[in-house]
């Protein structure tokens, strides 16, 4: 479904991508694993269509994105959940959500909306209150559902669990597993190595702008180098 060849993006002339491979399959969960700086979010940008590319190729259902505007993007089906969440905190719950699916006009949005609701009661509850009265946890089961209603095949998710009580961190591993089940594919962009090898099929680890590793998500968890760097034994 998604193919990354070469990639390389820079910050002004300073290149933080340098040759990035890696593939999605339909239907997979696959995750990209590392420390901070390692270039994580900067590969979703550049996938997203928020970042340049300097160099190699973006391809997204046997279609060439490497230079498409982020928001044919999302017509085409690749959508973003953005690490911090990025939600409209002085807007409602339920206006974040619409917001989402603002590529649509027709009946579905109701229907995608009750979906959402389906998938986060808590979001149901508070429907009509502000996105900025949310808590954490809250904020970005907001931010995963309002992607979600802009109908993506794909969907990058970028740091989901990033500043989460431990139970909320289970909470939202277990929402992006149940994903499958809606047939959205996804990439996944985390720190919580452990955690997000877990539920994924497959996973690449990045340090300093290049994949280093890549494997099924079960070697990865295994692998002695990646317990000492990422899992802590």
């Amino acid at each position: 479904m998604l193919e990354i060849k070469a990639l390389k993006s820079a910050y002004g002339r300073i290149e933080v991508l340098h040759g990035i491979d890696l593939s999605v399959s339909s239907g997979e969960i696959v995750t990209v694993v590392g420390a901070n700086g390692a270039g994580k979010t900067t590969l979703l940008k550049c996938l997203s269509g928020v970042q340049p590319v300097i160099g190699g190729s973006i391809s997204f259902r046997g279609e060439t994105m490497t230079h498409v505007p982020g928001h044919k993007r999302l017509k085409r089906g690749l959508a973003q959940s953005p690490e911090g969440r990025q939600i409209f905190t002085n807007l409602s719950v339920e206006e974040n959500l619409r917001l989402g699916a603002f590529l649509f006009t027709d009946a579905r949005v109701d229907q995608d909306m009750a979906e959402a609701f389906q998938m986060f009661p808590v979001l149901k509850e508070k429907r009509n209150l502000n996105a900025g009265g949310l808590s954490g946890g809250q904020q970005q089961m907001l931010a995963i559902a309002r992607a979600l209603m802009g109908r993506p095949a794909c969907l990058l998710l970028d740091e989901p669990s990033m500043g989460l009580a431990p139970i909320l961190v289970a909470q939202i591993f277990d929402v992006v597993k149940g994903l499958k089940a809606l047939d959205v594919t996804v990439l996944l962009v985390e720190q919580n190595a452990f955690g997000a090898l877990s539920i994924a099929d497959r996973g690449y680890v990045m340090e300093t702008g290049r994949v280093t590793i890549s494997g099924s998500a079960k070697e990865l968890i295994a692998d002695p180098r990646i317990r000492e760097a990422y899992l802590g034994h």
